[in-house]
């Protein structure tokens, strides 16, 4: 009965590969998204800005460290903006973080009721803590998800990093890709929208990925490559738009950096000298990988087809 609202429509092929994937593999663990993402909210706020948004902002032109707040909610709204979201009675955010789109959502763009999933307990909590009407958060896998009824428009920014890992091949990556995106067409009503923005692979091989990354920083996770993605996707969403913005997230990680530098006293205080330079030597890694172009940083309009050729 849970899948009765909506209809998952992909081809035979894809339906047999997704049923593997999605009883052997649901893409990162709740242990490894624990891993990073629960060193403390604390932690988190000494060089986060105040909406409490980890992924990468949009910046202007002149706009500089000072500027992280403006710059994340210019994001926000873009997200919301291209996923045809304002007014929707129903929104899922996909991986919500510490909820920035759901109060956005909410807040701002008179959503009805915004659903954010997360495996982070930390992050779960500090939503939770909103205690505002029309925000619901779930510490699910977005895998388990089965909505009572479908959604009018659908965000992901940031989700799909954590949907393949480094240690699966090319085929198993798209079927995990492809496994999501049947999910997502599930979820969403007709003629729906979905905005998503990801790191993609650059001028990088998949042999060059950062070991510490993939092991001390983001375990179980991987860059996805723009071409997997536009594959997974064929026939069930029609690519819109698409843009590349590492420059913002060089940026962004230049002003996370920043504030951590400037707050590390306070960080060391609470999660010790060796998580504040681990998160250190990450941020630095990722500066230099979206400064000369080995990871990019893709922001995507996706619309859904809603009678897909099989």
């Amino acid at each position: 009965m849970k899948d009765s609202a909506m209809d998952m429509v992909t081809t035979q092929n894809s339906k047999a590969s997704a049923q593997v994937i999605e009883q052997d593999y649901q893409g990162t663990s709740a242990e490894a998204i624990q891993h990073h993402y629960d060193d403390g909210n604390k932690f988190y706020r000494l060089w986060l800005d105040n909406t409490m948004a980890y992924t990468s902002a949009m910046w202007e032109e002149g706009e500089g460290y000072e500027d992280l707040e403006t710059a994340q909610i210019r994001k926000l709204d873009f997200h919301i903006n291209q996923a045809r979201a304002k007014g929707a009675k129903r929104v899922l955010d996909i991986g919500c973080g510490w909820g920035p789109l759901l109060r956005r959502l909410v807040e701002v763009h008179d959503v009805e009721k915004a659903v954010g999933l997360t495996l982070s307990k930390a992050q779960a909590e500090w939503v939770k803590s909103f205690k505002k009407p029309g925000i619901e958060v779930y510490l699910e896998n977005w895998a388990d998800h089965y909505p009572e009824e479908p959604y009018d428009a659908l965000l992901g920014v940031g989700v799909l990093e954590h949907v393949a890992k480094l240690e699966l091949s090319e085929t198993e990556k798209v079927e995990a890709y492809r496994n999501f995106f049947g999910r997502c067409h599930k979820w969403l009503k007709p003629g729906g929208w979905m905005s998503l923005q990801t790191g993609v692979y650059g001028n990088m091989l998949r042999e060059d990925f950062s070991q510490f990354i993939a092991t001390d920083v983001f375990p179980e996770s991987d860059y996805p490559n723009l071409v997997d993605l536009a594959k997974a996707s064929e026939r069930l969403f029609e690519i819109v738009a698409i843009r590349n913005d590492r420059k913002d997230y060089e940026l962004t990680c230049k002003a996370w950096l920043s504030k951590l530098k400037a707050n590390r006293t306070a960080a060391v205080n609470l999660v010790g000298s060796e998580v504040v330079a681990r998160y250190e030597k990450y941020l630095n890694f990722c500066i230099i990988g979206f400064h000369i172009g080995t990871i990019n940083l893709v922001r995507i309009a996706m619309r859904r087809i809603d009678k897909p050729r099989s």
